[in-house]
């Protein structure tokens, strides 16, 4: 299960609507950044901004990519996302069912 998992990675973004996140996930898509990606709406999200608890409906974008391709999404993210501080978040791939990580390197340039 692990012959390939540790070259790629997982990375959350939030987006405000899911036109947003559909457009920015059809970017990465396109350019071959990420071989999957998933949108969850409605999220509920509570932060801090601006020195107050905020609380707002957003869209979670999971994206699986490489783990070298990070800098390169979080550019091509922050071109194309409204957010002063888009939240970018890489996790580490540990495992995976060896199929679907021989699709990803496949699909992945």
């Amino acid at each position: 299960m692990k012959k390939y998992a540790g070259h790629y990675g997982i990375v959350l973004v939030t987006f405000k609507d899911i036109a947003e996140a559909r457009k920015v996930a059809a970017h990465l898509l396109q350019k071959r950044l990420a071989a999957c990606c998933n949108l969850i709406t409605p999220v509920e999200s509570s932060f801090w901004w601006k020195g107050k608890v905020q609380r707002e409906k957003e869209v979670l974008g999971i994206f699986k990519t490489k783990k070298t391709a990070f800098n390169f999404i979080c550019q091509e993210i922050k071109k194309h996302h409204s957010y002063e501080v888009p939240e970018i978040l890489a996790l580490p791939l540990r495992a995976g069912a060896p199929a679907y990580l021989k699709w990803v390197k496949e699909v992945l340039i």
